[in-house]
C-alpha cells in the first residue's frame, strides 16, 4: 500500500508537464497568461488530479493514461479559475492562497479576473477539441463541463453568495457544498470510467458501478469540506497556506457553526465511514482500492 506522500508525488510528477502546456509558448509573455500559470503553478495537493489517476488505475484502463491526464489538467484548469475568482474582494476577499499572494494582490483585479476567465474559457477550448477529435468522448466532456456550472460548483457558489449573513439549514449546506465543493470532486472520480467506457449517456441506476463511483464522490466532497471548516477553526495561516478564522469573520453558515465542533467532527467520521463502505463495495467486485483507503485517511487526518 503506498503512503500518500508517494501518491501526491507522484501525481506531481504525472500532472506537471501537462499543466506546463496547456498555452502556447508565443503566448506566455501576455500578462494574463502569466497571472494563469502564476495561480495554475502554485503548487497545491493536486487532489483532484490525483483522484483522476487513482480512478484509472483502479479500473486498469492503461490505455486511455494520455486522455485521462489530458482531462486531469482540464479540471485542475477550471478548479484554479474557481479558486482565483473566489479569492477576489468581491467575493471571500483573501489575500493567501497556498502560502503566496492571491491572483489579484499578485497582479491587480482586472487581471485576476481576466485569468480566471481565460483558464475556465481554455478549458473548454480542450474539452471541445476532444469532443471533435473523440466523440465517443463527448459525454465526458460535456458532463465536466456541466458540473463546473450551475448545476455543480457555480450553483454552489451561487448559494453560497445568497446566504451571506444567514443562518442556514443544514439541509441547504449540504447541497450547497455538495455543489460548491464536490461537484469538480465527483468529476475527477467518475470521468476516467466515462472515458474507459466511452459513455455517450447513462444513468447510475443501470450502472453499480458508476452508482458507487458517485457514492464515493459524494462521501469525499463531504469530509473534504467538514475538515476544511474545521481547519478554519483549529490551523494557522502559517500551516494551512491561506487566512484562517474567515468564516467566524464573515459569519459563514458552516458544518462547525451550524452543528458545533464536536458534532462537525462526528459527521466527518460518519462521512468516512460511509466512503471506506462503498470502497469495500467496489473491492468485493474485483477493484484495488487500496489508495483510495490512504486517501480517505489522509483527509480525515490532515492539518492542511
Amino acid at each position: 500500500m503506498s503512503d500518500i506522500s508517494s501518491l501526491i508525488r507522484s501525481c506531481d510528477e504525472w500532472i506537471t508537464p501537462e499543466l506546463l502546456k496547456v498555452f502556447d509558448q508565443s503566448d506566455s509573455s501576455d500578462i494574463t497568461v502569466k497571472a494563469a500559470m502564476y495561480s495554475l503553478m502554485a503548487g497545491g495537493k493536486r487532489i483532484r488530479p490525483l483522484m483522476m489517476k487513482m480512478t484509472l488505475e483502479m479500473i486498469g484502463k492503461p490505455g486511455i493514461e494520455p486522455d485521462v491526464r489530458y482531462y486531469a489538467a482540464t479540471l485542475e484548469m477550471i478548479h484554479t479559475y474557481s479558486l482565483i475568482h473566489d479569492d477576489l474582494p468581491a467575493m471571500d476577499n483573501d489575500d493567501l492562497r497556498r502560502g503566496k499572494p492571491t491572483c489579484h494582490k499578485a497582479f491587480g483585479e482586472g487581471f485576476a479576473v481576466l485569468a480566471g476567465d481565460l483558464l475556465l474559457n481554455s478549458a473548454c477550448e480542450r474539452l471541445l477539441k476532444t469532443a471533435m477529435e473523440k466523440p465517443e468522448y463527448s459525454y465526458a466532456s460535456y458532463m465536466m463541463a456541466k458540473l463546473a456550472g450551475i448545476d455543480g460548483m457555480i450553483g454552489g457558489q451561487s448559494i453560497d453568495l445568497a446566504s451571506e449573513d444567514k443562518k442556514i439549514s443544514l439541509d441547504l449546506l449540504v447541497e450547497l457544498q455538495d455543489k460548491k465543493t464536490g461537484a469538480l470532486i465527483r468529476s475527477a472520480i467518475v470521468t476516467p470510467y466515462y472515458l474507459a467506457n466511452k459513455t455517450t449517456a447513462v444513468s447510475a441506476s443501470d450502472d453499480a458501478v458508476l452508482a458507487l463511483l458517485l457514492k464515493l464522490s459524494s462521501h469525499i466532497g463531504l469530509i473534504f469540506q467538514i475538515k476544511d471548516d474545521i481547519l478554519d477553526v483549529t490551523s494557522s495561516a502559517e500551516v494551512l497556506g491561506k487566512n484562517v478564522g474567515k468564516d467566524e469573520r464573515d459569519e459563514k453558515s458552516t458544518f462547525v457553526t451550524l452543528l458545533g465542533f464536536d458534532e462537525a467532527v462526528s459527521r466527518l467520521n460518519l462521512e468516512a465511514e460511509g466512503a471506506m463502505e462503498v470502497l469495500r463495495q467496489l473491492g468485493d467486485i474485483g477493484y484495488n482500492t487500496s489508495d483510495y483507503e490512504v486517501l480517505i485517511d489522509y483527509l480525515v487526518n490532515r492539518d492542511k
